[in-house]
């Protein structure tokens, strides 16, 4: 599917979300507010395109071109939330050289709304992490590490609440264990707390007390594992109040969203569009006068020279 094909499906396709039951013809009424919810994981220093070398990923993704689609999408969409669910740092020389600056410097251009962090964002250390979260523009949010007595301390946000319009959009992150992936040396005294009670208290808060139409969860514990470790798969079916959870760490490709029940027997949407920033992923909420949400059916947008 070209990006053109891809556009005009997600535009008129819709499917049913939650206890709604909204037809799809209300998604043209000039009552419905429109959410387009852009999201990266995983980009790991990607800064250019993949070079021209015979691999599977030659040509494609870089920021200038992701860059270009963002534009054009936010000339086009009236609200447009663009998000990432950590891995920012580590993979390329750009890291190794300038220590995560470039990486947030252009995430900044790009006006990313907020972010959480991976495992590989700790790569630099807990100082240069302050460092870079004091450049950027935009909030880090961490619900589920107690960084009281680090170099982080009050450099990140458990959540943050987003106005589009008359929706408002609770957001939080939700970040994976650190011992067995970092040095100890690198994380010092980061505390790791259950990330399924952080996300139950957190999204109560977002949903009971700010009165967030829209919960979403970005997460950097990983899509599914055979064990007992926590995933999104797991935060989706063991907790209540989310709607969305993005993830990342496992550089899962979804082609579509996928969605689970909640302990409530709601549904949650849960979306990874893999590694390396060669895919934008794209989810859009539909809002009618009551509130009420539908989804699009969306594909992610493969970030590639024909984009450009």
């Amino acid at each position: 599917m070209d990006r053109k094909e891809f556009l005009h499906k997600s535009s008129v396709a819709a499917l049913l979300l939650g206890a709604s039951s909204l037809p799809i013809e209300l998604l043209a009424n000039a009552g419905t507010e429109k959410l387009t919810i852009l999201h990266t994981n995983d980009v790991h220093s990607r800064i250019d395109p993949f070079p021209m070398d015979g691999t599977k990923l030659q040509g494609l993704a870089g920021c200038a071109r992701r860059s270009e689609i963002i534009n054009k999408i936010r000339a086009r969409e009236k609200n447009v939330m663009l998000l990432d669910s950590g891995d920012i740092f580590q993979g390329t020389p750009y890291f190794n050289k300038y220590h995560g600056e470039a990486e947030i410097k252009l995430m900044n251009e790009m006006k990313y709304d907020a972010g959480t962090i991976g495992n590989h964002d700790f790569d630099g250390g807990l100082d240069n992490l302050s460092l870079r979260m004091t450049q950027a523009q935009f909030p880090f949010l961490i619900s589920n590490y107690d960084v009281t007595n680090t170099p982080l301390h009050k450099k990140s946000m458990e959540y943050k609440v987003f106005h589009y319009g008359n929706i408002k959009v609770g957001v939080f992150g939700i970040c994976i264990e650190l011992a067995g992936l970092v040095s100890t040396d690198l994380y010092g005294g980061t505390i790791y707390r259950d990330p399924v009670k952080d996300a139950i208290r957190v999204a109560n808060i977002l949903r009971h007390d700010e009165k967030c139409d829209l919960v979403i969860c970005l997460s950097h514990l990983g899509y599914k594992y055979d064990g007992p470790k926590v995933s999104d798969q797991v935060l989706a079916t063991s907790t209540s109040n989310i709607d969305l959870i993005l993830g990342g760490h496992t550089h899962t490709f979804f082609k579509n969203p996928e969605t689970y029940k909640n302990k409530e027997g709601k549904q949650v949407i849960v979306n990874q569009v893999g590694w390396a920033g060669v895919y934008l992923g794209q989810i859009d909420f539909y809002f009618d006068h009551k509130k009420r949400k539908n989804t699009g059916t969306n594909t992610p947008i493969k970030i590639s020279p024909i984009n450009s």
